[in-house]
Formats: C-alpha cells, structure tokens, sequence
C-alpha cells in the first residue's frame, strides 16, 4: 500500500507565525517538535503523517490520527516511522518505509506499507 502527500512550505510557515508552537503540537509530540528545525521540516512530517494516514486508506480520523504515527530520525538523520499498537494489529503491519523530499516551496512524503498475508 502507497500513500503520497504534498504540502506548500509557505502554509506550514504561515501556521506557526500565526500559532507557534501550538500549531506544531496539533500534529507532532513535542519529541517530534524537537526535531524540527524549519517550516520545511515541519511541513515535511505533516506530509508523511497525512501519507500514513492514505497508505492505510483511511486518512486522519478516529482510525488513524496524527498521534498513532511517530517520526523519528536515525543517527545518520534518515526520517522514520513508528505506528501504534492500534494501528499494526488493526491494519496487520509487517513493515513501513518512508521518503521525505523538499523542493522550492513543496515538501512532499511517500509511505509505503508491507501487510502481514493472513
């Protein structure tokens, strides 16, 4: 399963001008926050998140929000992700792979999702 998401970098800035951290804290837990650096990489993990969300074909809502997925970075600062208990055995997660690219004012994310074959 494949999900792709796409966000305009200059929404995201316009987010936290608007709201700060607050912004920030409606889609990432304050690890994730920490790892932010910019409105890039923070438009970023909005895209994997949403991509997350599309690969599992439910989109963000009561079957998926934005807490069941975890981003993380490797030590060589690869981004990753960490689903929810409820989200591999609801959905039979084998494995999760991640891509997050930036380009001009886009940031754009691909998840791709490995199901266990029952």
């Amino acid at each position: 399963m494949i999900g792709i998401d796409l966000i305009k970098i200059s929404r995201m800035s316009r987010l936290i001008e608007r709201f700060g951290e607050k912004a920030l804290l409606r889609f990432l837990s304050p690890l994730e926050i920490m790892l932010v650096k910019n409105p890039k990489t923070a438009s970023g993990f909005w895209a994997a998140k949403e991509a997350t969300s599309k690969a599992l074909g439910v989109g963000i809502g009561k079957d998926c929000s934005f807490e069941d997925i975890t981003i993380y970075k490797t030590d060589k600062g690869a981004p990753k992700l960490k689903l929810s208990e409820k989200l591999n055995t609801n959905f039979h997660i084998k494995d999760i792979s991640l891509s997050i690219t930036h380009d001009g004012d886009y940031a754009i994310a691909v998840v791709a999702i490995e199901l266990h074959i029952t």
